[in-house]
């Protein structure tokens, strides 16, 4: 639909990283802000446990039930002005006061979940959804079947593996030894603070076979920085927009979070990567996502616990890895396998196909 007008949600926390994302696709991308809040539960805390922990759990879970409600306004004034004629939402917190107005409206409603375990903002629309897309296949859900598909993650159309000439431009264009393996280590869009911990501690011993670029989350750039070695083949970022995609498709082997997205892409690049799944997350579907790439040998997998006390585990995992070409071989192919290359046209119909019902 190239005259359709579309506008980007998001809240403050992610605000300015989404606006240098959005951009970077179009630099008239509208950019609102809603105001949210999180559950906050954690997996591995028994209910009553987190019910004592006052300041931490308690109290924070009672303001951010005041931001859900400021947001459900927002959201209901800036729909109503806007009138939309779809609302499509990806399952952050952001997402619930947004998807409960547009309901209220009746304004159809396409959901994308992207873990293979359903997270409660989507469980909660879901029952309002026209459509219900899925990341994973439909057995991981207990969605509704009739309003169920199973699509994928849509990644940019760019996203495909790289030859080995290309990959070699890459990392020539990141100012990294061609002839040298590289090493992509990255937590996501706000960093994770045990992967950089991991990562600084073996830092030296990984300099000494690969060349390594930390994608740390701006939070965490400052202090990072004043521990950063001064070597050409290693680089520090707070956050990367415009150039992740060609970082990701100069690694030899991706460090990364269990993210849904995440391990989409490095599938739809063939990239043998490491995951460190956060286990604390809600419902533990980091692990759960984990588990499925686990399963398909996609994957190596390291626990995050046993990675605090003994950080050059990443050091071995990262030189047993690339030392070994079949191990290489495999990870690529059957990461490569579990790509949905179609996955944004896919979702693209189903969010034009609920405005034509």
């Amino acid at each position: 639909m190239p005259d359709a007008e579309l506008r980007f949600w998001c809240d403050q926390a992610f605000a300015t990283q989404a606006t240098a994302t959005m951009q970077a696709v179009d630099p008239q991308m509208r950019i609102d802000v809603i105001m949210a809040g999180k559950l906050r539960r954690y997996h591995k805390l028994s209910l009553l446990r987190q019910l004592l922990q006052v300041r931490t759990i308690v109290v924070p879970n009672l303001v951010d039930a005041v931001k859900i409600t400021i947001g459900f306004l927002q959201s209901l004034i800036k729909l109503v002005i806007w009138r939309p004629d779809v609302v499509f939402t990806k399952g952050g917190f952001v997402c619930l006061p947004v998807g409960v107005a547009a309901s209220l409206l009746r304004i159809p409603l396409v959901i994308h979940d992207s873990d293979a375990h359903p997270g409660l903002t989507n469980r909660i629309l879901a029952r309002f959804a026209h459509t219900i897309a899925t990341g994973a296949p439909l057995k991981y859900y207990r969605y509704p079947k009739g309003r169920s598909h199973y699509v994928g993650i849509p990644v940019a159309g760019a996203i495909s593996p790289l030859s080995a000439s290309a990959q070699a431009a890459a990392k020539r264009q990141l100012g990294f030894d061609e002839h040298e393996p590289l090493v992509v280590i990255t937590g996501g869009g706000l960093g994770a603070a045990a992967l950089n911990e991991a990562t600084m501690a073996a830092l030296k011993d990984m300099l000494t076979f690969t060349s390594v670029i930390l994608i740390c989350g701006s939070a965490h750039e400052k202090a990072l920085r004043r521990r950063a070695p001064k070597k050409s083949n290693f680089k520090l970022y707070g956050y990367v927009a415009g150039d992740m995609l060609t970082m990701l498709g100069a690694a030899d082997v991706v460090v990364s979070r269990a993210g849904a997205t995440t391990l989409l892409e490095l599938a739809a690049l063939a990239k043998p990567a490491i995951i460190v799944p956060n286990a604390h997350l809600t419902g533990g579907h980091q692990t759960k996502n984990a588990a499925v790439y686990e399963q398909a040998g996609a994957v190596v997998v390291l626990d995050e616990e046993h990675l605090k006390v003994e950080p050059l585990a990443l050091v071995d995992a990262i030189n047993a890895t690339l030392l070994n070409k079949a191990t290489l071989r495999a990870l690529s192919k059957n990461i490569l396998s579990l790509s949905k290359p179609d996955a944004a046209r896919d979702t693209a119909r189903l969010i034009i196909n609920a405005i034509d019902r």
